[in-house]
Parts: structure tokens; C-alpha cells; sequence
């Protein structure tokens, strides 16, 4: 996932709304944004760009049969086509490698799971590089199916070859919904991830792909994945993009602050913050078994929440963040009834007090790559929808409302964000675009 600087917010012109509510209905989202993040180039002719595509049958000289031909996948789209182009860009791929915390953590995963790797056949969904690939061929893999519809997969059959791992990594240069495997596989492995974990909507790829290919009890990384969010605190960051303009060398600039708010806020900003910004204890907003959920599931996610401010703060607006488990297919996380603290980003109490997400009861059994703000950075960090003005809470009140994340009708890869939050008798609703 790349990121955009310290913030990446823009001002793009469109209408997103933060309103306060008096008995009113709430409007539905209307306002969809453009590409613009990862995609740095204009689309081209979405077959056309897919061009030296490597089928299996091709290379195994085989070819499926017409009867038992699947039925036609989705058209590639130009947003699609502008999305597969950016992440030809090295950069991309050089920062997700050097995060650290991602990167070994993917490789403690193959090596914790290496007898169910070892012998077996492999595909890395949205492949990059190849570096996921390559380590389920040092654990033993007997075949690895390496998928990237980016023109970055050119680059992966080279660093394979540099390897000397050609006869076990397979790179299919293609969408998983086009490209042939001529048989089933064993483990699917993916780093689908996106900011708010949901963003640019490539697990659905890892959904077709296990679908298409898994058999059944096979092995997919991450198993489970789970958003959370929790309101926040940020003074600085708001004095740093607002207050500054009261006072410019001398100069009273405050006309600039509605501007400034609209600039800075319209859009989620994806920047860390600490555990001392977080109000609460966080709330679940989508908990993903990887094994069983539905490309349907994404479309929308809607949750209810309902915290208690431990302190009196004002709030600036809403983080969230999430965490993905890597568990065989023998386990499945478990319930836990007590509070684990905001590093693991576990501590998740619903509404009537009962623990809401299914979690280890020993954090040991499974392992952890989590995003949260007590965790070690990663290139995630975190995302926030700041509110344009902060609401001043006391410790003990109540913050309660609505989140809704909607794939946009124009772009799938976008995300709608559609808040609706509550307290102290005033109501209030934040809508926005994640381009």
C-alpha cells in the first residue's frame, strides 16, 4: 500500500457533508471521487494492457476443455486498468518490502505453516515482486502460481530466474479472474490489504481465487482480518492544519480556516497517531474469515457502535485500524472475555458489555500483523476521518452512531465512508470519499 506523504488529503471539490441532525432523516451517499491515489498514469485499453499474458495451459500444453469452460469474469475496467498500471512503479513495491513488520511477519507465516506448504501447490494473489513467492518456494513448495495483473509480474519472472526458481514459480502475468490453473491448489497466500483495510477492494481477487482453485481445507494467509475504529484526539494535528492560520507572521489569516478545514479534513487522512490519541477502547467494524466470506459481503459493511470517553478530551474525529491473523486451518479464533489492550487492537467491548469479535484465548496460537496505534509502524499507519469542527467530551460520556463503507458504483477500488455519530444531545453525519 502506498502512502502519500505525512497526510494524504486533497481538496477535490466535492460535496462531503458534516451535519448536525435535528430528528432528521440522513440522506444517502451521492458524492464518488476519481482516480488519483496509486493510479499515476491514464488507463489504457484494458485488454491491451494485459498484453504477454502467461496462461497454465500454455505452459503445460494443455488447454480446457469448452464444456467445463467457467463463466465469463467481470469486464476489466479503465479505473482497473489505471490501478494495475500504478503499481508498475517501483516504489510502491519498495515500500511495502521495507516495512518490516509486514514483510517478516509474511515470512514467520510461511515458516510457521511450513508443513503445509512443503510438497504442496501454491498461488500468490497480486504476486508484486514476488518476494511472498519466493519464500513459499524456500519452504518447500512444490509449485507456486505467482498472479499479478501489473506490468511488475515482467520484473518477478526476472527476479525468479535470478533465483533459480523458475521450474517452482510459476509468474502469471493476469487478472485472477482471467488466468487458467489447470488444477487445484493447496494454499493461497495474499497481501491484500488496503488503508482502513478494505480500501481498494482487492480481496475480493483472493475470494475468486480461492473459489476458482482452493480445495477444500486448503490453507489461505492471512486467515482472518478484522477492522477496528475508536475515536480520537489530535490537538496538535488540528493546531497544525487549522490554528496556524489565526496568526501568519503577524497577520490575521483566519478567513483561510474554513478553506483550511475543507482542504485538510474532507477526505480520511492516512497518518500514525499513539495510543494517548485514542479516547476508548476500540470497536469491531468488520471481522473477515478468509475461508468463508462472500465477494457480496463487500459491498457495503454497516456497524453500530457505542463508546465511553475515558477522559475529557476534545474529539477531532474517528481512526481506524485493523489486524490480520495467520492460523492454520485446524484453528479459528476463539472468544475472549476479557481486555486486552489497544496494541493487539483486541480490547473490544460491544454496547451490552459482551466481548464482540472472535479473538485467541492464548495471543500464542496464531500470528498477529496488526496496524494499530500501539503497534510497531507499518506503512498502513493508521486512517482518520477528522470531524471539521472537534466536540468536547467528558470522561464517562457517551459517543454512539453508525459506520457505513460502500464500494463506489463508479470505482470499486474507492470507498464511501458514511458516519453518523452522537453525544450529549447533538447529532452529527461526516460522509466522505477514500480515493
Amino acid at each position: 500500500m502506498q502512502s502519500g506523504g505525512d497526510f494524504s488529503n486533497g481538496f477535490h471539490g466535492d460535496h462531503h457533508r458534516e451535519l448536525e441532525l435535528e430528528d432528521k432523516q440522513v440522506p444517502g451517499l451521492s458524492s464518488f471521487g476519481r482516480a488519483k491515489r496509486r493510479s499515476h498514469a491514464g488507463a489504457r485499453d484494458p485488454r491491451g494492457g494485459l498484453a504477454n499474458v502467461l496462461r497454465v495451459p500454455d505452459q503445460l500444453g494443455e488447454q480446457k476443455s469448452l464444456e467445463t469452460s467457467e463463466s465469463p469474469p467481470p469486464p476489466c475496467t479503465d479505473f482497473d486498468v489505471a490501478y494495475f498500471h500504478s503499481y508498475a512503479h517501483v516504489g510502491i513495491h519498495e515500500e511495502m518490502i521495507k516495512d518490516r513488520a509486514r514483510t517478516e511477519t509474511y515470512r514467520e507465516a510461511i515458516m510457521q505453516h511450513q508443513s503445509l506448504i512443503q510438497g504442496k501447490v501454491v498461488v500468490d494473489v497480486g504476486c508484486g515482486t514476488g518476494i511472498l513467492s519466493i519464500f513459499c518456494a524456500q519452504a518447500g513448495a512444490k509449485r507456486v502460481y505467482a498472479v499479478d495483473a501489473s506490468d511488475i509480474a515482467v520484473q518477478a519472472k526476472e527476479v525468479v530466474k535470478a533465483n533459480g526458481l523458475s521450474d517452482k514459480v510459476i509468474v502469471l502475468h493476469g487478472r485472477v479472474e482471467d488466468v487458467e490453473i489447470d488444477e487445484e491448489v493447496d494454499v493461497i497466500i495474499s497481501e491484500w490489504m488496503g488503508y482502513m483495510l478494505l480500501y481498494e477492494s482487492m480481496l475480493g481477487s483472493v475470494i475468486t481465487a480461492r473459489d476458482r482453485w482452493l480445495k477444500p481445507g486448503g490453507l489461505i494467509l492471512p486467515s482472518h482480518a478484522t477492522l477496528y475504529m475508536a475515536p480520537v484526539s489530535h490537538p496538535d494535528r488540528y493546531s497544525h492544519s487549522i490554528d496556524f492560520w489565526r496568526n501568519v507572521y503577524g497577520i490575521d489569516m483566519s478567513a483561510m480556516m474554513q478553506l483550511a478545514k475543507q482542504c485538510a479534513f474532507e477526505e480520511p487522512s492516512v497518518e500514525s497517531i499513539s495510543g494517548e490519541n485514542v479516547l476508548t477502547w476500540p470497536e469491531v467494524v468488520k471481522h473477515i474469515d478468509c475461508k468463508t466470506i462472500k465477494i457480496q459481503e463487500l459491498d457495503s459493511v454497516t456497524a453500530r457502535y457505542k463508546f465511553n470517553s475515558m477522559m475529557r478530551a476534545p474529539m477531532h474525529g474517528f481512526a481506524f485500524w485493523f489486524d490480520v491473523e495467520f492460523s492454520g486451518p485446524a484453528s479459528s479464533p476463539a472468544k475472549n472475555t476479557s481486555e486486552t489492550s489497544i496494541a493487539s487492537g483486541s480490547s473490544l467491548i460491544s454496547p451490552s458489555g459482551e466481548v464482540n469479535q472472535k479473538k485467541r484465548t492464548n495471543p500464542s496460537d496464531a500470528l498477529v500483523l496488526s496496524t494499530s496505534p500501539e503497534s510497531p509502524p507499518t506503512h498502513w499507519q493508521q486512517t482518520i476521518v477528522y470531524f471539521y469542527d472537534p466536540i468536547d467530551v467528558e470522561q464517562d460520556q457517551v459517543i454512539e452512531g453508525s459506520v457505513t463503507l460502500s464500494q463506489s458504483k463508479e470505482n470499486r477500488r474507492f470507498m464511501n465512508i458514511h458516519l453518523e455519530y452522537s453525544s450529549a444531545g447533538r447529532s452529527f453525519v461526516k460522509e466522505s470519499v477514500m480515493r
